[in-house]
């Protein structure tokens, strides 16, 4: 099976001054369509910075990252923006809602920069938001939903384009444990419809819901095992 993420020998290195910061050390790995993977390590260990390359908002200075067949790694920044809208969902640990908007329209939002017609948009937004149980209070703005609620339309609208690749960055950081619970389980019922799902996390029950759990430590690929929750199909 074609990998949807492939990443051969990836580093990246930040200058301060000329001197030359290692961060990521040759990272080599293959991510199938449809796997739910968890990405872990401790501070410092380079997870963020790996996932800001997932999502195409950084370029590494060394390796090739081919994304869903494209070669994503030598990419500029405007193509790069093309490639997130078309093939990423995005949910932040901070939700980024706008405030003034309701929940569907906040979900149409990536919709407006794909140039779809706002009839369309708004279709779209509530099919998403049916897919996260949040259909009843579409018309709600952010002050009127619980946190689980907002985290929930914040998934939605990742949702919204059909990304071949949803990545989750400490999704349930500011949650309770029991919200933390529906979150997670919304995100299994994602990965089960079809999705790729890789989540960013420090905590080991969230990850244990993953398939298949990523360790980094020091920038460099320390282990790579099945998930509790990895079922034999």
């Amino acid at each position: 099976m074609e990998s949807i993420i492939r990443l051969e020998n990836i580093e990246k290195a930040y200058f301060m001054g000329n001197q030359a910061v290692p961060v990521l050390k040759g990272i080599s790995l293959n991510i199938a369509p449809n796997e739910y993977v968890a990405l872990m390590g401790p501070s410092g260990s380079g997870k963020s910075t790996l996932m800001n390359i997932l999502g195409c908002l950084d370029s590494p200075t060394g390796g090739k990252y081919i994304l869903n067949g494209k070669d994503v790694s030598k990419m500029h920044d405007d193509d790069l923006a093309e490639v997130r809208n078309a093939e990423i969902g995005f949910v932040f640990q901070q939700f980024n809602l706008l405030p003034r908007l309701s929940a569907l329209e906040n979900v149409a939002l990536p919709l407006i920069y794909a140039g779809v017609s706002k009839k369309d948009r708004l279709e779209r937004a509530m099919e998403a938001l049916k897919k996260v149980g949040l259909e009843d209070r579409s018309h709600h703005k952010s002050n009127e939903l619980s946190g689980g609620q907002i985290q929930r339309v914040a998934i939605a609208r990742a949702l919204v384009n059909n990304p071949s690749l949803l990545l989750a960055d400490e999704p349930t950081g500011n949650l309770d444990s029991k919200t933390s619970i529906e979150v997670m389980e919304i995100f299994g019922k994602i990965q089960e419809a079809g999705n790729t799902v890789v989540l960013v996390t420090h905590e080991e029950d969230i990850a244990s819901y993953a398939h298949r759990v990523i360790r980094l430590k020091d920038g460099i690929l320390e282990s790579d095992k099945k998930g509790k929750s990895y079922k034999e199909i």
